[in-house]
């Protein structure tokens, strides 16, 4: 049994730099209610989908409440449990409900923040191969560093929702 959803197509929006946050000219992408959880188990659900598609150095948590990104990393954040507001690409970003089922896929640079999460929020952070996570604060001197980095992170061998034929695939080529 698959546990994507048939016909799992992303929302996709492209944030502008704005100074402190850089953002990418690859599109965010939001899979909504794609994955198919475990009940008992929806944290594995979404480290095997991952992992089935070459996305790994797994993590369980949150999304930190301050503003910051990654310039060294793209990142897919799959939600196990519960929900959370989240605001994408920075304080002129967008603020986006994120529930169980929900899978964000973060190119480089793009800025994140949770505002307000339930009790049993849980999000499966995971990272293409051969990258290093960075967590990165949005000052001036950080935007000019990332400007540097983030043209230099590769593109991800497959989109870790759908695999080598996903819209990640499309969307960021």
């Amino acid at each position: 049994m698959s546990v994507v959803r048939n016909n799992a197509e992303p929302l996709a929006i492209v944030f502008e730099d704005d100074g402190l946050v850089p953002n990418s000219i690859l599109p965010f992408l939001v899979y909504q209610g794609a994955v198919a959880l475990d009940p008992k188990n929806p944290e594995e659900t979404i480290e095997t989908l991952f992992g089935a598609n070459r996305w790994g150095g797994t993590w369980r948590n949150g999304v930190y409440d301050y503003l910051h990104y990654h310039s060294t990393v793209h990142e897919a954040l799959g939600v196990a449990r519960g929900h959370a507001r989240v605001r994408f690409g920075g304080d002129h970003g967008q603020e986006l409900q994120i529930r169980a089922g929900d899978v964000a896929i973060l190119p480089a640079g793009t800025g994140h923040q949770c505002i307000k999460a339930s009790d049993d929020f849980c999000v499966i952070g995971a990272y293409p191969p051969g990258s290093r996570m960075e967590i990165t604060r949005a000052t001036p001197e950080n935007h000019a560093k990332a400007l540097k980095t983030i043209p230099k992170v590769k593109l991800p061998p497959a989109d870790p929702v759908t695999g080598g034929d996903g819209a990640l695939m499309r969307l960021w080529r």
